[in-house]
């Protein structure tokens, strides 16, 4: 164990000043993020929104990001890694903001379709930036540990930000689940969500040339390498439309199938945040030893029977363990892959491709909970778990079949299959 932690020490001290500043931005942002998704629904509420209202801005905000995923890539190449931060970081800060001033039905709308974009072009453009800015042998560490920085950050934000409206409340003589507490609340946290931005002022990052700008650029690469590409991103779009069918229902499968009251389910949503939080700083030297795949297999194979165990356990507190055993083990792959992703294509086309895997991850969301909810009302949650553990098991068999054994490609090629 102590080799295991001098490793991860030395590894993360071999962090460039870029991959520090984007690791801070991760946190400061993390943790305002977190705040904003414990309390934009409740401040929804008490505008006299209803529940559908509140689905359908959700909604909008998952597909906007999955439409708009590709052309953020391009832009993301024209701009810049720091502009697209930057651009993408004060358009969401800037939403909140709006949301906070002026609450209406159609501004929550437009806003959360302005979110989506915006959170799409941070997002296409994380992962190139990770894979520029880091090294081969520190780069497992810089992907899991931001994600892993974000969760636990985003834990923190909830513990925190719970208390947030009680005090907005009392400074404002309002009480503390009154719009105009949870409007200052919102508007604390857009306050966060921008000096979360400051960091990204400090980079230092190059336009990309000329040639890797091109719009053709990108769109060549895909054309030559359709079948690598399609096999990277195959795999993450089985998974998401399997996470689409219960991981939005998670509050809603505690409350009807195990009756819990909603601290305890929130405390159950809390700590599994902090569990996924610590399986993805803990990968990096797992895949140091077994490797980016076999980690991804073995993990989310393992995840399997606890998804069982979550979904059918009859005992609420089997069923809580379950939940976060396989949120650890699920969840402990993903940027390893993401890193592995970005590693087996051209720089040229690193942007294209994270906004396919952007587009992959988010069809299922956008999606999969309508046919949930409908398998919820017509047969319970019983079909909806039985059709994640078959999505996942296939998702893990395609990792394996793609990508087991292998051969190790450059950083600037096509992955090898075999």
């Amino acid at each position: 164990m102590s080799n295991v932690i001098a490793t991860y020490i030395a590894n993360v001290r071999k962090f460039s000043p870029n991959a520090r500043l984007f690791l801070v931005s991760a946190v400061l942002t993390g943790a305002a993020f977190g705040v904003y998704r414990l309390l934009f629904n409740f401040y929804a509420l008490s505008l006299e929104l209803d529940e559908g209202i509140i689905g359908s801005i959700i909604t909008i905000n998952s597909t906007t990001a999955l439409v708009v995923a590709l052309p953020m890539g391009y832009l993301g190449d024209l701009l810049g890694r720091k502009r697209s931060f930057i651009l993408g970081g004060m358009a969401t800060t800037l939403s909140i903001a709006a949301m906070a001033l002026w609450p209406s039905t159609w501004l929550f709308y437009v806003m959360s379709v302005a979110m989506g974009a915006a959170q799409s072009l941070a997002g296409v453009t994380s992962a190139p930036f990770m894979i520029e800015n880091s090294a081969e042998h520190e780069r497992t560490y810089l992907f899991s540990l931001s994600q892993g920085l974000q969760m636990t950050a985003a834990f923190v934000g909830n513990s925190i930000g719970g208390y947030l409206p009680t005090w907005i409340g009392e400074y404002r003589s309002v009480d503390p689940t009154s719009s105009a507490a949870y409007a200052g609340s919102l508007g604390v946290i857009a306050i966060a969500s921008g000096i979360g931005l400051l960091p990204y002022f400090a980079l230092r990052t190059p336009r990309l040339a000329a040639g890797d700008r091109s719009l053709f650029a990108p769109i060549g690469y895909a054309v030559k390498n359709w079948s690598s590409i399609g096999k990277l991103v195959t795999p993450m779009l089985v998974t998401s439309i399997g996470a689409g069918l219960f991981m939005p229902f998670m509050n809603v499968f505690f409350r009807v199938v195990h009756n819990q009251p909603d601290p305890v389910i929130g405390r159950a949503l809390g700590w599994g945040a902090l569990a996924m939080g610590i399986g993805l700083i803990i990968a990096p030297p797992i895949a140091d030893r077994i490797g980016k795949i076999p980690l991804v297999v073995v993990t989310q194979g393992l995840s399997i029977p606890f998804l069982v165990l979550l979904g059918y356990s009859p005992v609420f507190w089997m069923s809580a363990v379950g939940h976060y055993v396989r949120l650890t083990l699920m969840n402990m792959g993903g940027p390893v892959y993401t890193a592995f992703v970005m590693e087996h294509v051209e720089p040229k086309a690193r942007a294209m491709v994270a906004s396919l895997t952007s587009m992959a991850w988010n069809f299922g969301w956008a999606f999969s909970p309508s046919i949930s909810g409908w398998l919820q009302v017509h047969y319970g949650f019983g079909p909806v778990y039985l059709g994640v553990v078959v999505l996942y098991t296939f998702s893990v068999f395609l990792y394996w079949k793609f990508f087991w054994g292998a051969r190790p490609a450059q950083a600037t090629g096509p992955v090898t299959v075999e």
